[in-house]
């Protein structure tokens, strides 16, 4: 069978094929723009909750750390639920933390933002083993357009939040688009109740990747990609104002981060499944990621944008890489499940670690070049996690029966 052919539960069925695709494309593209939807209307939020900014900052540093720590128990959830099951549920929390967060309680807004967090935390990790049972010949296409509609949520999010403040008034008509999609998505996860191949395990298994060098070499290069990203993502307008460019440049610098990583997003999970070990990508990825934050370590107002492009693809890439890993070094949808969870918990907590840490380094120093050469010192560590996660090796998890 040709590897563009459905495989897997989806043999003979090309309908319910299609609405599978669908529905993991839907339920991608609600994993960030109700996170990111805050950062547009920062002003907005604080004078309508009359809180600090200190207080905002929880609305986007909290769902790092839900991210960290429930990414660890969905293996749990899925001996006991469906997979399907359990993503119409976390679309409808997702919907349920949102609309929280429209409400004039900072209280009720910080439940929202648990919840919200905590419900991304669990589609993040339950996503790319879906992605193996759905579509076991198609790991690569199917991981690059879950990571292109990864990054085009996010970028929606922020794009769609003040052409609807500026038409409705009130920043809430942009937050609520948040609270709608996700049940929207719900219809298409139905007709998924109805394919019994990746229910729950009938021999409850529970899968250990704790020991395996393998995993830990993804788990750290899944770790680093998102300390990277989300430092840059956090710091680098901050970076380029105090280097002598206006408002304008930096925000155009910031945006082509997610701009370029698009491509990178989509072509890298496809050349990853097709190669027998994928180090000639882990390079590659090392020397853009390298090159884009030396430039801004050199010399920033000389090519911001030049700089700022080096650093989507290098995101772009990791990130793609890194979700790739966790469906090429698996044998079956437990352990890209299991895989997934491991990496992602540790991944986000290094994650949350990334902006507070660099903040730190530029307030105790008074400038930013320290902060900029642990980036560069953390890429050699991300090279090399890379390196060994990058090596055609399964991982070889302890197994226990519940």
């Amino acid at each position: 069978m040709s590897s563009s052919s459905p495989t897997g539960p989806f043999v003979g069925r090309p309908v319910i094929a299609v609405l599978a695709i669908v529905a993991l494309m839907l339920a991608a593209a609600n994993l960030r723009g109700g996170l990111v939807v805050v950062g547009p209307l920062v002003m907005e939020i604080r004078d309508s909750l009359q809180i600090s900014a200190s207080a905002f900052s929880l609305l986007t540093t909290l769902p790092l750390l839900c991210f960290a720590g429930m990414s660890i128990c969905v293996p749990w959830l899925t001996r006991r639920w469906a997979p399907q099951w359990i993503s119409i549920a976390g679309l409808m929390v997702i919907s349920l933390g949102v609309g929280f967060r429209l409400l004039d309680s900072y209280a009720l807004v910080i439940v929202g933002t648990l919840l919200l967090g905590c419900a991304i935390a669990v589609l993040n990790v339950l996503i790319p083993g879906l992605v193996k049972a759905f579509f076991p010949r198609q790991v690569g296409l199917m991981t690059g357009l879950y990571s292109v509609t990864l990054s085009l949520g996010a970028g929606m999010g922020v794009f769609l939040a003040i052409p609807l403040l500026e038409q409705f008034g009130d920043w809430r008509y942009p937050v609520a688009l948040w609270a709608v999609l996700p049940l929207f998505s719900v219809l298409f996860w139905l007709p998924m109740l109805k394919v019994k191949t990746v229910g729950r395990p009938a021999n409850r298994q529970r899968v250990s990747l704790w020991r395996d060098k393998i995993a830990w070499s993804i788990t750290f290069y899944m770790g680093l990609q998102s300390f990277y990203f989300y430092s840059m993502a956090t710091w680098l307008p901050k970076i380029l104002l105090e280097n002598g460019l206006d408002a304008h440049q930096a925000g155009t610098a910031t945006a082509l981060i997610n701009l370029v990583s698009i491509p990178f997003n989509l072509f890298v999970p496809i050349l990853a499944a097709k190669m027998a070990n994928q180090r000639l990508l882990v390079v590659g990825t090392f020397m853009v990621s390298f090159i884009g934050i030396a430039g801004i370590w050199w010399q920033p107002n000389a090519a911001p944008l030049l700089w700022a492009s080096f650093i989507g693809m290098g995101c772009g890439s990791a990130l793609s890489l890194a979700l790739s890993f966790f469906v090429l070094r698996a044998e079956n949808t437990a352990q890209a499940t299991a895989l997934s969870a491991m990496a992602q918990s540790i991944g986000y907590l290094l994650a949350a670690l990334g902006p507070v840490s660099l903040g730190l380094m530029r307030d105790i120093s008074g400038h930013w070049q320290w902060a900029l050469l642990l980036l560069l010192a953390l890429q050699l560590g991300q090279l090399a996690s890379g390196w060994s996660a990058a090596r055609p090796i399964k991982v070889k998890p302890d197994q226990s029966k519940l």
